[in-house]
């Protein structure tokens, strides 16, 4: 093990599964020997609000907030709230991002459009950028609901866990009656 610490970001909007992929996310840290520190901020989440999850896992760690510009990986469930979790990101960091658009209440109401060009914006500041239709590919593995775990599939593979982790964190974590979609989900997203 490393001495380093990897440090994950998750935003995205309530009701995407965020709190799960990033529980699965730090069991499988640990499942690996790894310390974890996990921490989330819920805007409103129920209602639609913005979710952020900062996981951050290696030998030894202290905090569980990734500090402003040092976060490793951004991985996005929703457009806009990526965008917002960006200046989080170090330099060179890398971003997988789900091409979606959920629009908030005051682009629902007509005070203000949804910005045009948010992934070419991404991929000007972040290079090394993954742009997946998540929902599309949760449906091939059998449930939309499992885009969260496409997704965490699609970022499981730039993160130094082997995948007998991940499974045995998505067996803990994950009701059996959803299990074997969203082991079909992971495995779509690890793929793509």
């Amino acid at each position: 093990m490393s001495e380093q610490i990897t440090n994950v970001l998750m935003a995205g909007v309530g009701g995407q599964g965020i709190l799960l992929a990033s529980e699965i996310l730090s069991e499988a840290a640990m499942l690996a020997g790894f310390d974890v520190k996990k921490s989330e901020i819920h805007g409103m989440s129920q209602r639609g609000g913005c979710v952020v999850s900062h996981v951050r896992y290696g030998r030894q760690v202290f905090s569980p907030i990734v500090p402003e510009g040092e976060g490793d990986i951004l991985f996005g469930f929703e457009l806009m709230e990526t965008c917002r979790s960006l200046p989080l990101l170090k330099p060179g960091g890398a971003v997988v991002v789900n091409d979606l658009r959920i629009l908030p209440p005051s682009v629902l109401m007509g005070q203000e459009p949804y910005p045009d060009g948010l992934v070419e914006r991404i991929k000007a500041r972040f290079p090394d950028f993954q742009l997946l239709d998540g929902q599309h590919v949760a449906e091939q593995a059998g449930n939309v609901r499992a885009a969260n775990t496409v997704l965490l599939g699609a970022v499981s593979k730039r993160l130094n866990i082997a995948e007998q982790f991940w499974m045995r964190a998505l067996e803990k974590m994950v009701p059996p009656k959803a299990l074997d979609v969203n082991r079909k989900a992971f495995q779509l997203g690890r793929e793509s």
